[in-house]
């Protein structure tokens, strides 16, 4: 059973959420906070496997609640997002959070979510994940020389390089696995492979480091 915290300073969003997770038979909501320091409280308590954050709560916000988690390893943290603030996003990338979630997102997408965090295969909304590709790239000069490819790419298959650099293009296990006619299960193996040979925590730190090196062509192919 997954043990679920919600923190959220509106009723109405938590029991929303609440609803939607009790519809599953693996996944258990064991609290609520309203704020930051109400959501590190009780992460102490409850020992959560997942946090679905909001970033906007009064008080201690959920990005400085998601930097104390992080750090005192309670849990893996989803950001909750609507994206009007781009550097909430960033902050929040930046303190440790494992993966970010629309508030609009389907309720398939928030128990695979919440799921995929769990297992430390975190999900990003592919909103989120151009996004952190924009911010990456952006702060790359024009003129600077293209970075030599990093010496760990060598532990790689050829396998797992061909789907390391779909997950920077933005892609979900789901669409990797129809883009390369493998199984989603096959997809999975292969990114928990690149995940621990590179030594990252989960994909929002895969498509940082992908882009960072200049591992994807100036533009990639749709198709």
């Amino acid at each position: 059973m997954i043990r679920v915290l919600l923190a959220d300073d509106q009723q109405l969003v938590r029991s929303g959420f609440r609803l939607i997770l009790s519809m599953e038979d693996d996944i258990s909501v064991v609290g609520e906070a309203s704020d930051g320091a109400e959501a590190i409280a009780r992460a102490r308590e409850l020992r959560p496997d997942v946090i679905l954050m909001d970033v906007q709560m009064p008080g201690t916000d959920g990005i400085e609640a998601t930097r104390t988690v992080v750090a005192e390893g309670h849990a893996k943290v989803i950001i909750l997002t609507t994206f009007d603030r781009d550097d909430y996003l960033f902050d929040a990338l930046a303190a440790g959070a494992s993966g970010f979630l629309l508030k609009n997102a389907d309720p398939d997408s928030l128990a695979e979510a919440v799921r995929a965090a769990a297992e430390g295969h975190a999900l990003l909304a592919p909103e989120v994940t151009m996004r952190v590709i924009g911010r990456v790239t952006s702060h790359n000069a024009p003129s600077a020389p293209s970075p030599r490819p990093p010496k760990e790419l060598d532990l790689l298959t050829a396998r797992e390089r061909e789907v390391l650099l779909l997950i920077g293009e933005g892609l979900s296990n789901n669409e990797i696995a129809r883009r390369l006619f493998l199984t989603e299960a096959t997809v999975k193996t292969h990114v928990s492979a690149c995940l621990a040979k590179l030594q990252l925590r989960d994909r929002v730190q895969t498509v940082v480091f992908i882009h960072r090196h200049g591992l994807l062509p100036a533009n990639p192919p749709n198709g």
